[in-house]
């Protein structure tokens, strides 16, 4: 079969590329090397929405930005994924990052943002109680919020499989040929597609992937970011996310709720060599640590549950790039989307989609084209009398494998059977929160293997916890 499109890269944008393309009389293929969708950036990053204050006006980011929040609000709405719009402060400690307070805001009314306003440290602590006493300037962001970005890629391109998308996982593109106007992708196993047009979303692989077809004019810069996840106890210490005046290296350490209730506090910035370096450190959490309580005070660092890193891309001219690569006729870019993409991932995709329009793409309307999705987590928001109604027509629904998140089974396999479909044990906890509890998965986890190895019809020995070789158990004593 020969695709329309063919997609490099299952993160928040190319998925949410893809969920476009279908609207569309298309045929789009989504290649990910990785074994499920969500597997870089969009799994490890900080789910917040900026308001657009911080690019530089007249860059892609800025325009991108501003006119991204309430599409990506409109989307989740459709998409059934948790947002909230809990609003942002930008707080400085010193009369310099007072005057840096005041650009920023300056730099937003150039963007284009609302919902901004400068405070005093007095005014921002009667808002938010356990800000620190030395904060003495605050800007405030009304419009800013926060979204879960992963549960976001998965409803995505979940949303654009259902419209007709294809979806290739455990394909690591190693070569391409163009052979009369069509694309010929390989993989590291030998395996082929064809396509008429393709777009580059490789993310920290990006650079690698436009030099398969002589396209050197860009150069990803690797950059780490480590983060702390507290307990939910500790999740209503703030309602809004908290940052220190930016720096060149990005938006500093950040105290944020998320949308599940817990507290999230990073990262680092930290420049790495190769895109997989997803160590955590000592210094680094430590760093994470000390700039998270110059903030927040009273935070109880006791209860975090889990540590991360995430690998963000970015480039020397610190744009993105969204382009036709000048080495390949119909090769798009769509590359060094940092922050703020999660951001602008709607905006991106909608321009994105209008390159290809001008470029010649015919582009026919889908009439059947459905952008709504059923909400993954529908049965934990019933009352306990719908719920008994609900058990009464599937067990598996009363059966709670996950005791710290009160995850049941029948979620679990629905979660197995629904586009995109889990295939690992943390396939399956991106997509119900089963094993992101306290315990992170000590108890439930041999249960969630037993369910999948059911689902599947597959061997507990070949199950993995994120594909490759990432086994569980080595086999039977």
């Amino acid at each position: 079969m020969i695709y329309d499109v063919v997609i490099a890269g299952a993160g928040v944008i190319g998925s949410m590329i893809a969920r476009e393309l279908t609207k569309y009389e298309l045929t789009v293929c989504v290649l990910e090397k990785e074994n499920d969708v969500s597997c870089g950036a969009s799994k490890a990053n900080s789910g917040i929405i900026h308001g657009g204050f911080d690019p530089e006006p007249d860059t892609l980011k800025a325009k991108l930005n501003v006119e991204g929040v309430e599409k990506l609000f409109d989307a989740a709405k459709q998409l059934n994924v948790s947002i909230i719009r809990n609003g942002s402060f930008v707080c400085a400690f010193s009369e310099d990052e007072e005057e840096h307070i005041k650009a920023l805001y300056e730099r937003g009314i150039k963007n284009g943002v609302k919902g901004m306003e400068i405070l005093n440290g007095e005014q921002a602590r009667k808002i938010e109680p356990n800000l620190s006493k030395n904060i003495t300037l605050v800007l405030s962001v009304s419009t800013a919020g926060i979204i879960c970005p992963y549960e976001l890629t998965i409803a995505a391109i979940g949303n654009a499989m259902d419209n007709g998308a294809v979806l290739k996982t455990n394909f690591e593109i190693n070569k391409i040929r163009i052979i009369k106007d069509l694309f010929s992708v390989y993989s590291n196993d030998g395996d082929n597609v064809k396509a008429k047009y393709f777009i580059n979303c490789a993310g920290t692989y990006s650079d690698k992937i436009a030099g398969l077809i002589g396209d050197n004019s860009f150069e990803i810069i690797c950059r780490a970011g480590e983060y702390m996840l507290l307990d939910k106890c500790e999740g209503g210490l703030i309602s809004h996310t908290v940052f220190q005046v930016p720096s060149k290296e990005g938006k500093g350490i950040l105290v944020t709720p998320t949308v599940d209730g817990n507290l999230l506090v990073g990262p680092t910035a930290s420049l790495v060599e190769t895109p997989d370096n997803k160590e955590t450190t000592a210094l680094g959490l430590e760093k994470v640590r000390n700039l998270a309580g110059r903030s927040v005070e009273n935070i109880n660092f006791r209860n975090v549950i889990t540590s991360f890193a995430g690998v963000r891309s970015s480039e020397k001219n610190g744009d993105f790039i969204i382009e036709e690569s000048k080495a390949g006729n119909n090769f798009f870019n769509v590359a060094a989307i940092d922050s703020p993409g999660l951001s602008s991932c709607v905006a991106i995709a909608e321009y994105t989609v209008s390159l290809l329009r001008r470029k010649g793409m015919c582009l026919v309307s889908n009439k059947n084209w459905n952008g709504n999705r059923e909400d993954p987590h529908k049965f934990k928001k019933l009352s306990d009398d719908e719920k008994n109604k609900f058990i009464s027509k599937n067990s598996d629904y009363g059966k709670i494998i996950c005791r710290c998140e009160n995850i049941t089974e029948g979620e679990i396999r629905a979660a197995i059977k629904r586009n995109p479909p889990a295939k690992d044990l943390d396939g399956v906890k991106r997509r119900t929160r089963s094993g992101m509890g306290r315990c992170q998965g000590g108890f439930c986890g041999p249960a969630v293997m037993r369910i999948i190895s059911e689902e599947m019809g597959i061997p507990m020995s070949e199950i993995t916890k994120k594909g490759n070789k990432s086994k569980m158990i080595s086999g039977r004593l």
